[in-house]
């Protein structure tokens, strides 16, 4: 299969983003493109249409390739729940959890195995492949036995772009350093140099890039200007959505407090595509002021982390935040935390078995962490009891099961199920529906609930799959605008060629 592969300089470089608009750019000239990502390390994890789950960065390519995302697109997903241990997702299920140590050692060939049917799979279905790597492909500690760069390039057998982002500085130093560090057959891989998030004249750099092609030999395909509010869903926490800047007395403002093992905080996108609505994420209590939302987001280790909020003070200032009528929204490991206690028998959240630990006391209900997780699609409306008559789409990745001492629901689910807390009229909230705000209609009521609230002018329903359509195409548009699409294309197709005659 004819493909191409983008390796970084470092991690954060924007290799999703390119990624992503390679991907839209075949898919608007009619190529059957797929994305592929070998093995991915994130918390922000996107749910297949048959419950299985990859990281969300190959789930939002696959939407700008204009096809339905499986788990062959990213057959490993390594979710961090710890500094040390990440709990291992292999062709869209949950395995095991594993130290770095221990992955290394026992899962490579598995790892290989697993990766090469995947390719096999994608190369019967599809034209043409884009992949994606990881970091740095020079990690020399790691090379051995890497899963995710040069190795798996050589697996796949396609041409290598390499990224790097000149806003961190250093950017000669860090291409010409990547590309000393490569084997001889690996640097011959490397056919082309991209230089992402510039800022500034561009001709000012021209002398730039005809250094780097002399001292190369590799050419520069393009300079790529820094671009603003893409709105592409961001695949980990290096990429968080920065907090808003629109502060005044007629913004909504929302503060999201951050665990340290955030997950899917994809969940809040929606709202950074509300023009009167400001995003404000904190790490400790004192930085919250006056806001008229809290939101408390997924995580990959909910015991943990919210242990770490009680021991900051965020237990108090939320209560106090709640006794002055202000509304608080808690998601997955966020609507856990809400509840009055959380138990861990088998050790599945926290590695400890029978670890015990008070909830923040808001919601009536006791949540227990069993072995299997829940990856599913769900669909259905707002229950009864919230007095809406709304249909809601999104997702669940949880381990825990929260039993609820009320009939205060929030949801009612196409399978019949009762979900989540809605209580007080809507001023506690908890779900274990990832991409609730994603819901236009919901997110348009929860949100002119506020603004009644603040004497605001109430606003129209923002359309948020008709804007991140909109969005992969200006995306694609940029790319095009500022690369050598034709030589990047003309790299794509000769490496085959060239092979094939070899």
């Amino acid at each position: 299969m004819k493909g191409i592969m983008i390796q970084g300089t470092a991690s954060d470089v924007g290799k999703s983003l390119i990624a992503t608009a390679i991907c839209r750019a075949f898919a608007n000239e009619g190529v059957r493109v797929v994305p592929f990502k070998s093995q991915n390390m994130s918390n922000n994890s996107y749910v297949t249409i048959d419950g299985k789950e990859i990281g969300r960065a190959q789930g939002i390519q696959a939407e700008a390739a204009n096809t339905e995302a499986t788990v062959e697109m990213n057959p490993i997903l390594l979710k961090p729940r710890s500094d040390q241990d990440s709990e291992v997702v292999l062709l869209g299920e949950a395995t095991k959890t594993l130290s770095g140590r221990d992955y290394r050692d026992s899962f490579y060939e598995k790892g290989l195995e697993t990766i090469t049917s995947s390719l096999e799979k994608l190369e019967e279905k599809y034209d043409l492949i884009v992949m994606e790597g990881a970091g740095s492909p020079v990690e020399v500690n790691l090379k051995a036995k890497e899963l995710v760069n040069m190795k798996v390039a050589e697996m796949a057998d396609v041409p290598v772009i390499l990224v790097a982002d000149i806003d961190r500085g250093g950017v000669f130093a860090s291409i010409v350093g990547t590309l000393e560090l490569l084997s001889d057959d690996e640097r011959a891989r490397v056919q082309g140099i991209v230089i992402n998030k510039f800022r500034g004249d561009s001709s000012l750099f021209e002398n730039g890039i005809q250094w780097l092609e002399e001292k190369t030999g590799i050419p520069v395909l393009g300079l790529l200007p820094y671009m603003d509010n893409h709105m592409i869903d961001a695949e980990d926490s290096l990429s968080l959505p920065l907090s808003s800047t629109n502060e005044s007395i007629n913004t909504i403002e929302i503060v999201v407090i951050k665990p340290p093992y955030i997950s899917n905080f994809s969940d809040l996108e929606p709202f950074y595509y509300e023009q009167d609505v400001a995003i404000k994420w904190v790490k400790h209590p004192d930085e919250i002021k006056n806001p008229d939302a809290i939101i408390l987001p997924g995580t990959k280790s909910t015991i943990r982390d919210l242990q770490y909020f009680k021991n900051a003070g965020f237990d108090k200032r939320v209560r106090q935040f709640v006794d002055e009528g202000g509304y608080v929204v808690g998601i997955c490991g966020g609507y856990q935390m809400l509840g009055m206690r959380l138990i861990d028998p088998t050790g599945s959240d926290t590695g400890i078995r029978f670890t015990e630990e008070e909830g923040l006391g808001f919601i009536p209900a006791v949540t227990t962490f069993s072995k299997e997780k829940l990856t599913i699609r769900v669909e259905g409306k707002l229950h009864p009891y919230t007095g809406m008559d709304l249909t809601i789409d999104g997702y669940e990745i949880h381990l825990g099961e929260t039993k609820q001492e009320s009939d205060r629901h929030f949801l009612l689910l196409s399978d019949g199920r009762e979900e989540g807390y809605y209580g007080n009229s809507g001023q506690m909230i908890g779900t274990y529906l990832h991409h609730l705000f994603h819901n236009d209609k919901w997110r348009n009521q929860w949100l002119n609930r506020l603004r009644r609230r603040k004497g605001l002018k109430e606003q129209g329903i923002v359309p948020i799959q008709e804007l991140k359509e909109q969005k992969y195409d200006e995306l694609a548009a940029h790319f095009l605008k500022h690369i050598d699409w034709e030589k990047l294309k003309e790299i794509t197709l000769r490496w085959r060629k060239k092979n094939e005659l070899d």
